[in-house]
């Protein structure tokens, strides 16, 4: 009966081992990142909704922005396309790489605004 029991326990132990980490992931959102073709780093981790909430931005352009001949355009946003469907790469021209648009765009808030993380570990969680 002793065994059954710590069998029991033991099974049970195991389950929310995986349990837990498997319900917190639920909420974790990364970067999506299809249009690297070889990645460096692992996905950076980026809660969407939480992110913005605490950074009070409501406006979606400041960072699904729109460009049309080198210029912002103020009441424009790309929310609804992949940051690769503008961006390859390598980029070209006035048009950064997809790298360093999302550096640009994620750590120049951060460095800006002076809140944020700023070192890659900080987003690239392995």
């Amino acid at each position: 009966m002793m065994k059954k029991r710590i069998f029991l326990l033991m099974a049970l132990l195991l389950v929310g081992a995986f349990l837990i980490p498997a319900y917190s992931q639920e909420d974790m959102e990364v970067v999506d990142d299809a249009g690297f073709s070889k990645k460096q780093r692992p996905s950076a981790v980026f809660r969407h909704d939480e992110h913005n909430e605490k950074a009070a931005l409501e406006d979606c352009a400041e960072c699904h922005h729109v460009y049309e001949d080198g210029n912002k355009l103020e009441d424009e946003s790309s929310e609804d396309q992949s940051c690769s469907e503008c961006h390859d790469e390598e980029g070209s021209g006035d048009m950064p790489g997809l790298r360093k648009a999302f550096h640009t765009n994620c750590k120049g808030c951060h460095l800006a605004q002076e809140k944020g993380p700023v070192m890659c570990g900080s987003c690239h969680v392995r």
